[in-house]
């Protein structure tokens, strides 16, 4: 028995709660990852899972014991790493999930720079709103904004992500003034589906805060459809400043309630303790956080063409 593989096999079973998903992750089938197990099974002398047909969840022993396995594989992969940081260039793949909303328009150009400088490390991107797991679906790490779906994952905060309403100055023009928030609910609105405050928004004033629950007359969990939505007049959006800014500095949306602000969310690196890659993906993730200052540079274009404006008034 190899007892690295074993505890290996055990801590990715138990963070994935499912052998046929690690398997896939390692491209083996799943009886290897089951033969691995349960040859430290036997060599324990207990079960380390129960497993029915359905579930795969730590018996008590493999509860007693995960946690130190975990460490130890962290260990070892960071042992690795630093050996190889000491010798040659980092070489492997990335594998990472994002959001289309910072992807898009933002990230190529920092693709482009980091392989520059670590051609031995390719990137294996997903793009999509979904939310995900990154141990089960097998990423190194997931870009989001959303917090960690379970104790065993780190996350690593990378920059803040501003909400603004807006709409075409079009529809502004056919439709009641917005200057309180009180008077969206007199609006057809588009809202993402999936913030994590839901229906529930907070707008804070100097002089007053404001909590309304809005009913949207779209709702998406495409943040770029829903700034087409405005664009074409179709109502006033709510949407990440990464996303808006361009077309906000290009006059075909207009800023909404500039008085007001919304609580903001930040856009962070999700991935699980026991990361096999962490060398590479530290390097990856503190490329990202270099490259931006601590205001990002879609926010720095909207306040400069706020300073703009002001001025002609």
């Amino acid at each position: 028995m190899d007892r690295f593989q074993s505890i290996d096999a055990f801590v990715r079973v138990a963070e994935a709660s499912s052998f046929a998903d690690v398997a896939r992750q390692l491209g083996v089938s799943k009886s290897v990852i089951t033969s691995r197990v349960q040859q430290l099974e036997e060599f324990v002398g207990a079960p380390l899972f129960h497993r029915t047909t359905r579930h795969v969840r730590l018996s008590e022993t493999g509860e007693l014991f995960y946690k130190e396995c975990a460490d130890l594989i962290a260990r070892a992969n960071g042992l690795v790493d630093q050996m190889r940081e000491s010798r040659v260039s980092p070489t492997g793949t990335l594998r990472i999930h994002a959001l289309p909303g910072f992807v898009l328009g933002h990230m190529a150009h920092l693709l482009n720079q980091f392989q520059n400088l670590y051609p031995g490390i390719a990137i294996d991107l997903t793009v999509n709103d979904a939310v995900v797991d990154p141990v089960k679906e097998g990423f190194d790490c997931a870009l989001q904004i959303f917090p960690p779906a379970s104790e065993d994952l780190i996350e690593r905060r990378l920059f803040q992500v501003r909400r603004i309403f807006c709409a075409s100055p079009a529809y502004l023009a056919q439709h009641e003034p917005v200057r309180e928030p009180e008077d969206l609910q007199q609006h057809r609105l588009g809202l993402y589906s999936r913030y994590p405050s839901r229906d529930r928004w907070v707008f804070n004033g100097q002089d007053r805060q404001v909590i309304l629950d809005l009913k949207p007359s779209l709702r998406t969990n495409s943040v770029h459809m829903l700034r087409d939505y405005a664009i074409d007049g179709g109502g006033i959006v709510c949407i990440p400043t990464v996303v808006a800014a361009e077309m906000i500095v290009a006059g075909k949306l207009s800023p909404l309630l500039d008085q007001y602000q919304l609580s903001h969310f930040w856009l962070s690196a999700v991935f699980p303790k026991t990361q096999r890659n962490m060398y590479k993906l530290r390097l990856f993730l503190d490329h990202i956080t270099q490259s931006f200052s601590e205001i990002p540079p879609w926010d720095m274009a909207m306040m400069a063409h706020d300073a703009q404006r002001a001025a002609v008034r």
